[in-house]
């Protein structure tokens, strides 16, 4: 495992590291709602996922664009930038 992980690149691991932490928040909350077997309470557990979900995404997106701003043009970066910002406002509107 540790050549496995020799090999990857430090960025790459951790936005790799932060989708498994992401999906076993919602495997976690899936069994919470499973558990509970109430619909209130499903649908407070799934607000919380509604606000997790697109921190886990902006965090990861900030870490990739961070490595690779200094290769990319101030053009590219605000496309990035508004591309980011539509799918947010889709998932809230």
């Amino acid at each position: 495992m540790k050549f496995f992980f020799g090999q990857v690149n430090p960025t790459v691991l951790s936005m790799a590291a932060l989708r498994v932490v992401s999906s076993l928040i919602e495997l976690t909350a899936a069994v919470v709602m499973l558990m509970t077997n109430d619909v209130r309470k499903a649908v407070a557990v799934n607000s919380v996922l509604a606000m997790v979900g697109p921190l886990i995404f902006i965090i990861t997106m900030t870490i990739g664009i961070y490595q690779i701003a200094g290769q990319l043009s101030y053009a590219k970066l605000i496309l990035i930038f508004m591309g980011v910002v539509f799918i947010i406002a889709g998932i809230y509107k």
